[in-house]
């Protein structure tokens, strides 16, 4: 019996890799369109590896060496938690996702890197680099040569928020690398990767992370999201003791790069017992660079396709891109992980469900502007921000109601056959709603006009739909909000 064991174990590793080369040659198409990568965390030993030195933009996973440059600059006693960081213009001009401050407005270290990890922001990623680089490009060179002593010999840095930039450029590997680093040098400070959700006043916005409170151990990182380089995901998990780091790049949406996330996870913590089978594929910092591009998805990821603006806070459903080959490697994954959450109520969940439930029940981490608060300072600061963010909603109020036409000029041009109906008719031949043209279709007359005065307000209220018609099943009366969201795509971040 023990001759034949050598041969036993020759016999399974052949057909192990010849298992994986049919799998290569079947999905050929889904190994170019994303990268994929599994570590662990305390030996750097790579368990699976996908094109993962292949160079890719890294959107918002940059935030991760953003949070490493800033708490490593605490950590050596160049500023603190508490220090309070000014919000500048540049700062304030960054795209979505953000705070949305005005410049100006004061906040602590320790509140700009909650905002920035959980919520993604990137004028939080510029008001953390002028605090500790003086600038853009002083912080993004302490970056780079951060980058280069943890040996992520594949990346570059021109901002600190990820948003598009040509230079801006990682693979897998390397963050695979920046990840393991925080881990081991940073451990006191771990707490920011793994926030399951903030309240900023009164609004809660959950982790963008989707394995933060569904995920069996899950225990950080970051994602990230513009259209050149599709949904990017930084996790970790750890179980048994054992800590794994999963990496997954270009993923088609944001619930797509959780479920490979949680997939590459889930086989790790699975083959303890078959690790023998696998030949080894040595640690991540021996992975050999690929000399290349990164490729461009712009056209899958923002393509005509999408029935709305891709957006790092995506909850798109796995299939709703379908035909892109992120969509079928998500997919065609999902009958291998049924085992996913054994031993979990309701077993045998696919990963798909586990990410689509709702996250674990979790007390949101109060954020707030200004000097560091406890007791009743805090309460005060965060009712005032509160009611900061209440401030711009009165006022777009006040201005709309300052269009609605005056109650007794209403009256009064409602007794003219002239006023009351060919204002209204024009915008009818343009297009406006049926119940629009059946108000200017009929004549109100001075007999009427009380009774038609009830009737005409919700008409009357908005002044702009009647000057301006929109398309049909626009918001008349804020033209304006319903284009913005699509005219930046590539900036979501």
């Amino acid at each position: 019996m023990h001759a034949l064991r050598p041969l036993l174990r020759k016999s399974l590793f052949n057909l192990f890799a010849a298992t994986l080369a049919c799998a290569a040659l079947l999905a050929p198409h889904a190994a170019s369109a994303e990268a994929l990568l599994l570590i662990e965390a305390d030996t750097g030993k790579v368990l699976q590896a996908d094109n993962a030195t292949i160079p890719w933009y890294p959107a918002s996973v940059t935030k991760i060496m953003t949070a490493y440059v800033t708490l490593k600059a605490v950590k050596d006693g160049r500023l603190t938690l508490d220090t309070l960081l000014t919000v500048s213009p540049t700062a304030a001009s960054q795209s979505p996702s953000k705070m949305g401050f005005r410049p100006g407005t004061q906040l602590t270290v320790d509140n700009a890197l909650k905002m920035m990890m959980v919520k993604s922001a990137n004028d939080m990623a510029v008001v953390l680099a002028e605090g500790v680089g003086g600038s853009i490009d002083g912080f993004s060179a302490i970056m780079n040569d951060t980058a280069q002593k943890l040996g992520m010999t594949q990346t570059s840095y021109v901002n600190p928020n990820g948003l598009p930039a040509d230079g801006q450029i990682t693979s897998a590997r390397d963050l695979g690398i920046l990840a393991r680093s925080f881990l081991r040098d940073l451990p006191e400070y771990e707490y920011y990767v793994h926030i399951p959700a903030i309240r900023f006043g009164k609004r809660v916005t959950g982790n963008f992370n989707k394995l933060i409170g569904r995920y069996p151990g899950a225990d950080g990182f970051k994602t990230g999201f513009i259209c050149a380089s599709g949904y990017n995901l930084v996790a970790s998990a750890s179980r048994n003791g054992r800590r794994l780091i999963a990496v997954v790049l270009g993923a088609n949406s944001g619930t797509a790069r959780a479920v490979k996330a949680a997939q590459l996870l889930e086989r790790g913590f699975s083959q303890d017992n078959l690790t023998w089978l696998r030949p080894s594929l040595g640690t991540v910092d021996k992975l050999v660079p690929v000399d290349a591009s990164p490729p461009n998805l712009r056209d899958d990821m923002c393509g005509g396709h999408r029935k709305r603006p891709a957006s790092d806070d995506d909850d798109a459903l796995i299939a709703s891109a379908g035909g892109t080959s992120g969509s079928a490697s998500a997919t065609g994954g999902e009958a291998q992980v049924t085992f996913f959450t054994a031993g979990l109520q309701p077993p045998l969940m696919k990963a798909s469900e586990l990410m689509a439930s709702p996250p674990a029940a979790a007390e949101p981490v109060l954020v707030y502007t200004g000097p560091t608060r406890t007791g009743t300072a805090l309460i005060a600061a965060v009712a005032a921000d509160a009611d900061q963010q209440a401030t711009p909603k009165p006022r777009g109020k006040k201005s709309r109601a300052a269009k609605k036409p005056d109650p007794a000029d209403k009256l009064k041009d409602a007794g003219t056959k002239t006023a009351a109906a060919k204002p209204d008719a024009k915008p009818d031949a343009k297009g406006d709603t049926k119940s629009d043209t059946k108000t200017a279709a009929k004549p109100v007359g001075p007999k009427h006009a009380a009774a038609k005065h009830a009737a005409a307000k919700p008409d009357a209220a908005k002044p702009d739909a009647a000057a301006k018609p929109a398309p049909s099943g626009e918001q008349a009366a804020k033209p304006k909000a319903a284009t913005k969201p699509a005219a930046k795509p590539a900036n979501n971040s």
